[in-house]
C-alpha cells in the first residue's frame, strides 16, 4: 500500500515518522503548500516532497493519503483525493461543518474508497480493553460517562476552538463506549485566551441508552489531563489516556438484595465502596495501531474502526455544544 502524507505540521510529521518505519505500508511522498516545510519533512523520512497533493498522487501512484492539514482545508483536500480514487484518513475533526463532512462521506461511497477519521483514542490500548469489558457486561447498565481533556494553550491552532480540537475526541469516545447515539442537553463555553474561538467547554449529554455524559474540556489548564470515567451498576472504570492505564472500582453493593426500608422498592442493589483493581495493559502507540488498521481496511474493503459517519457525529455534537453554550444576554440572579 503506497501512502502519502498531506500536511507537514505536528500530526503530519508523526504520521510520516510511523509510516516511514512501518512494514505494513510504504510512505512514498509528503505534501505541504509550504515548499520548505515539505522539503524538510521529506528529508527526515527520505521520500519525495510535493506542494500539490494531486501531483503527488500522479507521480507516486499513491493508493492512500493521510490528510493532516488545518481543519479549514480538510474538505477541499480530502474531496479531491477521494474523487481521484484515493483512500483517505483525515485528521479530526472531519471538516469545518457537518455539511462538508457529509459530502465527504457521500463522495467516498460513490468512489468506492475508504474514508476514516483520526479519532486516535479509539486505538488506545486502555480504551480497547475497557470497551471489551463493557461489551461483555462487566459494568452492567452504564449510568454515566465523565470525560476530561485539558491542556495548556496551543499557539499553533488558530482555525478552530477547543470544541473541535479536543472535545471531538471525547464526544466520539462517549458514543463509542456507551454504544448509542447522544444529544446535547446543555453547555457552557468561554473564550479567555484564544483570539477568535472558545477555549473552555462544559457539556451535558444524554444518550439513547439513558446514560448521561459530562464533558469538561479546555485549553487553559497548565498541565495535560486526559481521562474518562464510566460508571454503572457494578462499579466504575477509569482510563488515563496518557499513561494507558485502566482501573476498576467495584460496587460492593451490586447484587445485594435490599429491603424497602434501606433501599428503593424494586431495586436489587445499592452502592458501596468495594475493591480497586488495576487492569494490566500492554502499551502500544495508538497512532501506529490507527495507521495499521486504516491500511488493512483499505486492503480488505472492510469498514474502518472510525468511519466518516462517526466523524460527522462527533462534529455535530461539538458544534451543538458551542451553539448551545453561547448566550448573548445572560441574566444573573
Amino acid at each position: 500500500m503506497r501512502v502519502i502524507v498531506v500536511g507537514a505540521g505536528v500530526m503530519g510529521r508523526n504520521h510520516a515518522r510511523i509510516l516511514s518505519e512501518s512494514s505494513f505500508a510504504e510512505l512514498v511522498g509528503v505534501v505541504d503548500s509550504d515548499a520548505a516545510a515539505a522539503k524538510a519533512m521529506a528529508g527526515r523520512v527520505n521520500v519525495a516532497a510535493f506542494t500539490d497533493p494531486m501531483i503527488a498522487v500522479d507521480e507516486t501512484r499513491a493508493d492512500a493519503a493521510i490528510v493532516a492539514v488545518p481543519t479549514e482545508h480538510h474538505h477541499a483536500v480530502a474531496l479531491s483525493l477521494i474523487e481521484r480514487g484515493v483512500h483517505v484518513l483525515v485528521e479530526k475533526p472531519i471538516a469545518r461543518t457537518v455539511a462538508e463532512g457529509q459530502e465527504l462521506v457521500a463522495a467516498a461511497v460513490r468512489a468506492g474508497v475508504t474514508l476514516s477519521v483520526g479519532h486516535v483514542e479509539r486505538f488506545n490500548p486502555a480504551v480497547i480493553e475497557l470497551k471489551r469489558r463493557l461489551d461483555r457486561g462487566d459494568l452492567g447498565a452504564i449510568f454515566m460517562v465523565h470525560s476530561r481533556r485539558q491542556s495548556p494553550y496551543p499557539r499553533r491552532i488558530m482555525d478552530v476552538g477547543v470544541a473541535a480540537d479536543l472535545a471531538s475526541h471525547e464526544l466520539d469516545m462517549m458514543r463509542y463506549l456507551v454504544g448509542s447515539p447522544g444529544r446535547v442537553l446543555g453547555s457552557a463555553v468561554s473564550r479567555r485566551i484564544h483570539p477568535s474561538h472558545e477555549d473552555i467547554v462544559f457539556g451535558l449529554l444524554r444518550f439513547q441508552s439513558g446514560a448521561l455524559g459530562v464533558l469538561d474540556v479546555n485549553w487553559v489548564t497548565p498541565t495535560k489531563v486526559r481521562d474518562i470515567t464510566v460508571t454503572g451498576e457494578r462499579g466504575m472504570f477509569v482510563v488515563n489516556y496518557l499513561a494507558q492505564e485502566l482501573f476498576f472500582y467495584s460496587n460492593a453493593g451490586a447484587g445485594e438484595s435490599q429491603n424497602e426500608s434501606s433501599w428503593l422498592p424494586g431495586h436489587d442493589f445499592t452502592v458501596d465502596e468495594g475493591d480497586m483493581l488495576r487492569v494490566h495493559i500492554s502499551r502500544r502507540e495508538p497512532l501506529l495501531s490507527e495507521l495499521e488498521s486504516f491500511v488493512e481496511s483499505c486492503r480488505s474493503g472492510t469498514r474502518p474502526v472510525v468511519d466518516g459517519t462517526d466523524g460527522v457525529a462527533a462534529l455535530h455534537l461539538s458544534q451543538d455544544i458551542v451553539a448551545r453554550g453561547t448566550v448573548d444576554e445572560p441574566t444573573y440572579v
